[in-house]
């Protein structure tokens, strides 16, 4: 069986039940269910609201860098802390937490993921407290931006004209058709439904098993096998949330060289005057 291409970005919820608490160390929760930190979390951790603390509060658009820093040292963070995320459904907005700190410059090796979540936590009967944790400033600094790991609308649109790169489409295939504009309950959407020409649909729950954790690295070339690792890859959903898990899937356990994910996604794609787009499969 084929390892992933970076293991270490994955810890288990056996490593943070020893190591959670340890010097240097910060767990955050990242919940779609953005009251369920509130209701009992790890011991030490720092939740993360997704709709207030991780998007500009005025301008479409992800945190600036001076509301990241201040993010990071409200929540104890130092430049040289290891971060350690999970959340609810299946690491959903864990993920996209994950995408922005590498965005804002954290190193990446000083970044983790706990496969399986809160699910698999709770699911193992571990404890959980409602006791939130205070933490002093740190001197946080954010690095420079790094558009490495993200896409805007003019990187698709060159893309495309030049077919020099990959498009993952990971919204449900209801989504992808054109058939609904989003899940239900959730309000952003966009004037027209469908997919970006040539998009490859792939759920990005296909990628996790039954109790949340990533699927072996096998199985998830089976998935992805069919993209070209000699073109760049761009992932995109709905906000850019769900393709953050996708993004991290393959830069990290599959060993992509060069992918990016597309924050603006279908919003913003399905609304800009004269883009292209496809409908059906």
């Amino acid at each position: 069986m084929a390892e992933y291409a970076q293991p270490e970005m994955l810890v288990d919820t056996d490593w943070v039940a020893e190591h959670g608490a340890d010097d240097g160390i910060r767990l955050v929760e990242v919940d779609v269910d953005t009251s369920s930190y509130g209701e009992g979390h790890i011991e030490g951790a720092v939740g993360w609201n997704w709709q207030t603390q991780l998007c500009d509060q005025v301008r479409r658009d992800i945190l600036t860098k001076e509301d990241f820093e201040a993010l990071m040292n409200a929540s104890g963070i130092g430049n040289d802390t290891t971060i350690v995320f999970y959340g609810d459904n299946n690491n959903w907005f864990a993920t996209y937490a994950l995408w922005q700190c590498r965005y804002w410059g954290h190193s990446e090796e000083k970044l983790r993921l706990m496969d399986g979540g809160r699910i698999k936590w709770v699911a193992e009967g571990r404890p959980l407290t409602t006791d939130v944790p205070d933490h002093s400033s740190t001197g946080y600094r954010a690095s420079f931006a790094d558009d490495n790991v993200r896409s805007y609308s003019m990187h698709v649109s060159a893309g495309l004209s030049g077919e020099s790169i990959n498009l993952v489409d990971v919204r449900s295939p209801a989504e992808f058709t054109g058939e609904v504009l989003a899940p239900p309950g959730l309000s952003e959407t966009a004037q027209r439904g469908g997919h970006i020409p040539g998009a490859l649909n792939v759920p990005w729950a296909s990628a996790v098993n039954e109790d949340g954790t990533f699927k072996s690295a096998d199985d998830l070339e089976q998935l992805y096998g069919t993209l070209d690792r000699s073109k760049e890859t761009i992932a995109y959903c709905r906000i850019g949330e769900r393709s953050s898990h996708t993004w991290f899937a393959l830069k990290y356990l599959l060993g992509h060289e060069k992918v990016r994910n597309y924050d603006g996604s279908w919003t913003e794609w399905g609304n800009i005057v004269g883009a292209p787009i496809a409908k059906g499969e």
